[in-house]
């Protein structure tokens, strides 16, 4: 008998305590207490609104990566245009449309969604969208930029030139390299 396509599957336990046991700026940390096989157990993971980030595509096939700093990693990072959930009510794929403005100053004409993934799902449970944007152009007028978005660079990069960096390791960025590579495969 051939087996089940491999597909992840949802298994949700009983949850016996949850409390908020960090209010953060930007994402709580959650403490459960659930039952699992014959005991329970406890774990503290990042409650996270949940994220989205765009793969924008020129004309000639080029992808737009931005680099800016990140502090928890101490870097100035290259990686795409991405954003929280963080407006109540916000359709992902909107929410994917504000930031490409916001961040690239760009609109893009067509939209899919190209990946989507649990950026850390043993220590968070936050759902990232990549959606994939053609048809782009520029706004008239640019966006206003504060704190780490205040130096935002922007290159057009060949897939080709990004994935070689990705194999070099001199791009690490986790939504990057997922989504360039889930470019490739989706050919």
């Amino acid at each position: 008998m051939p087996e089940a396509p491999l597909s992840d599957l949802p298994a949700p336990q009983r949850v016996i305590e949850s409390e908020v046991v960090f209010d953060g700026h930007v994402w709580d940390v959650r403490r459960e207490r659930f039952a699992y096989g014959d005991g329970e157990i406890v774990r503290e993971f990042v409650d996270h609104t949940g994220a989205v980030a765009i793969l924008a595509q020129d004309d000639d096939g080029r992808v737009l990566v931005i680099r800016q700093y990140r502090h928890p990693i101490a870097t100035r990072d290259w990686e795409l245009p991405a954003g929280l959930l963080d407006v109540p009510g916000e359709d992902p794929l909107e929410a994917a449309k504000r930031e490409l403005a916001e961040e690239a100053d760009l609109e893009a004409r067509d939209w899919r969604l190209l990946t989507e993934f649990f950026t850390s799902p043993g220590g968070s449970n936050e759902l990232l969208r990549v959606y994939l944007a053609t048809g782009v152009t520029r706004l008239p007028t640019a966006f206003d930029r504060s704190e780490e978005e205040a130096d935002i660079e922007l290159r057009w990069v060949l897939l080709d030139d990004l994935l070689e960096a990705i194999s070099q390791h001199r791009v690490r960025n986790g939504i990057l390299v997922t989504a360039a590579l889930a470019l490739r495969v989706a050919g």
